[in-house]
């Protein structure tokens, strides 16, 4: 008997963990979608700009593990706060803008500055918030005197995601047609894509782990970085050196790389992590529990207290078309997943969505109508 109770008291873990293992093989794992808007300032995207002669790229087929794990209810849900026929609510937009400008202060905090960041002052990593950076004269020297933003507010604002959903949308010359435009992740303009996607940029982010992989951390070549940043014109770079430790020295080889070589080329600015730190805090009391917020969102909060018309186009979590049901690619661009995921897109969008039926921002899906509401 107490051999018995021994073995029984064996087997019961082993038949437990069995037990729990075929539970998990057969259950169908639906991993995060991540179609819409801006990939992460801190994360790997490698931006693969595709050959000429495939202007839209293919939708890759649906992988074994998630065959039958759809989009629809997700996609069924977003489209009830989604309505073509938008109003501006100036209250409401009033009401939101003042109480992020209040938490967030993206005027005067955005962008480290000479004014918000003092010499021998330290710089707080967003991401190591134990490993502080001190301001040395060098760093000094290279911050932006002031705040690119000013006092003035824009009167139209395009926040352009590097969404599938652009394809096909013809949204270029709309997009152009707002006074101030921010791109995400450095996307590419050319071949072809202008017709979707416009040309027009005032502000782009880059992602450093774009320059490790295109152009091997700047510490080869650097003539060809500077090349691919002519269809920006002078827009503003906004670089996240101070996200985590290992972006400062290549974020700072890019602004030399520019400085260096690049006449009429991009301003690289530097993303203040304390603002990133307030912003993160703001959409956690709006309810968005994300370990940190996605490009999108952060340009996007940012042209709401520096714009008083925003338009998001390219901000589409999903990998069906919200009209038609047909697949689309993670990107404009191409199909490629960025290697780690740490945002939650779709409960983001929940929230852009939110404030879109609101009158706040307004969101573009479908093909455009080359005209600012």
């Amino acid at each position: 008997m107490h051999v018995m109770r021994t073995l029984m008291l064996w087997l019961l873990p082993v038949i437990f963990l069995c037990s729990f293992w075929i539970f998990l093989s057969n259950k169908c794992l639906q991993t995060g979608p991540s179609q819409g808007g801006c990939e992460a300032l801190y994360e790997v995207d490698v931006n693969v700009i595709p050959h000429p002669s495939s202007r839209i790229p293919q939708k890759r087929p649906e992988t074994q593990s998630c065959k039958g794990c759809k989009d629809s209810v997700l996609i069924a849900k977003a489209l009830e706060n989604y309505s073509d026929k938008w109003k501006k609510h100036e209250a409401n937009l009033k009401r939101f803008r003042s109480l992020m400008s209040s938490k967030c202060h993206a005027v005067s905090k955005a962008v480290v500055t000479q004014n918000n960041t003092p010499l021998g002052s330290n710089v707080i990593y967003d991401g190591e918030r134990r490993k502080p950076l001190q301001v040395t004269q060098a760093l000094f020297n290279i911050l932006a005197k002031e705040q690119p933003f000013g006092n003035a507010t824009w009167e139209s604002c395009a926040v352009v995601g590097n969404g599938g959903i652009l394809a096909n949308s013809s949204c270029g010359e709309e997009i152009n047609s707002a006074q101030f435009v921010i791109r995400c992740n450095l996307p590419p303009l050319d071949k072809g894509y202008e017709k979707d996607v416009g040309k027009k940029t005032n502000l782009v982010t880059a992602n450093p782990s774009i320059l490790h992989e295109k152009y091997s951390g700047l510490m080869e070549r650097r003539r060809p970085f500077v090349e691919s940043l002519r269809p920006y014109g002078q827009a503003l770079l906004l670089l996240p050196a101070f996200s985590y430790s290992h972006n400062t020295p290549v974020s700072l080889r890019a602004f030399y790389t520019l400085e260096d070589f690049g006449s009429n080329s991009p301003l690289p600015v530097f993303l203040n992590p304390e603002y990133l730190r307030r912003l993160s805090k703001f959409w956690r009391e709006q309810g968005l529990n994300s370990v940190r917020p996605s490009t999108g969102l952060i340009v996007a909060s940012l042209a709401l207290e520096i714009c008083s018309n925003v338009h998001l186009y390219g901000f589409w979590p999903f990998s069906k078309h919200p009209y038609d049901s047909q697949p689309i690619t993670n990107h404009y661009y191409d199909d490629r997943e960025s290697k780690k995921n740490v945002h939650s897109m779709p409960t983001e969008f929940e929230h852009l969505l939110k404030l879109h039926k609101q009158g706040v921002i307004r969101i573009h899906l479908g093909e455009c109508q080359h005209t600012h509401s």
